[in-house]
């Protein structure tokens, strides 16, 4: 009777295997980061990407945003030929010139701005939007000039300029050549500012580094949507560096506009009606 202590054979499968088919009802829902409801993800895009349980503003899409906020069929995109080189031959983890070659397979944009001219209530406007998806919305040497540009064609057109901001500051990649942007958009602006039309500066949920030390706090109007992360280093850099804690909610724009940093802070269901009132009353 020795069979009985013999082990069975295991087979090995040599077939491949198939890819795993997606669930039906993958993306379908989204999980909110403040309340960990659970919600459909259709009703949050139907509901401006608001969480309608706690009010949580979720990251929301620049295209999405600019085809909400601007009149239907009013804008005219510009600069999109506009590409990132790799001027340093930067490699980390991967190399850069990898690195921006995937992200914009993936993602379908050619860097981290997009930006153009339409209408708000019918005043013109020359608006940017940053794309966060893209390297955290760092700013290197073609983000700088696209935002720009955003200035020196509403200079042209003598109409009010907008951005949206959603950045993590300089792209490291772009050395120096990132850093040069903070002046070149700055100095843009003053030329803009040789008119008589409005910047509207929108800070968005991240808006820090070189992006927060530049254009984005030089608006003539700043606004920024409820409890968005503004400033120039991180809470946690600022605490490790002077050794002290922080006040609660410290860089989040309701502790930025009781210290009058900011002008407003503006849900997004109200925001394109408070622009055409801005625009209205100094556009």
């Amino acid at each position: 009777m020795a069979w009985f202590s013999k082990k069975p054979r295991i087979a090995v499968d040599t077939e491949p295997q198939a890819e795993p088919r997606p669930s039906r009802m993958e993306g379908l829902w989204a999980k909110c980061e403040t309340c960990d409801e659970i919600i459909y993800r259709q009703e949050l895009e139907k509901n401006w990407m608001v969480c309608p349980h706690c009010e949580h503003h979720h990251y929301w899409a620049a295209r999405a945003r600019l085809a909400t906020l601007l009149d239907p069929d009013s804008f005219e995109e510009f600069d999109q030929a506009l590409e990132p080189q790799d001027p340093l031959g930067f490699s980390d983890s991967k190399k850069y010139k990898d690195r921006l070659k995937s992200t914009r397979k993936n993602l379908g944009e050619p860097d981290a701005f997009i930006s153009g001219v339409g209408r708000i209530q019918g005043h013109q406007v020359s608006v940017g939007c940053f794309v966060f998806e893209f390297m955290g919305g760092s700013m290197g040497s073609v983000v700088g000039e696209k935002v720009a540009r955003v200035f020196e064609r509403a200079h042209e057109l003598k109409c009010s300029a907008i951005v949206f901001s959603a950045s993590g500051g300089a792209r490291m990649q772009e050395g120096i050549f990132s850093l040069m942007q903070m002046a070149k958009t700055s100095a843009a602006i003053a030329r803009f500012r040789t008119g008589t039309r409005p910047y509207i500066s929108v800070l968005l949920n991240p808006t820090t580094g070189g992006v927060a030390a530049s254009f984005s706090w030089l608006g003539d109007v700043i606004l920024a949507e409820p409890k968005a992360l503004i400033g120039f280093a991180g809470p946690r850099v600022i605490e490790q560096t002077i050794r002290q804690k922080l006040p609660e909610g410290f860089q989040r724009s309701e502790f930025l506009l009781d210290h009058g940093m900011i002008d407003g802070i503006v849900h997004r269901k109200d925001l394109r009606a408070k622009l055409g009132q801005i625009l209205g009353l100094l556009g």
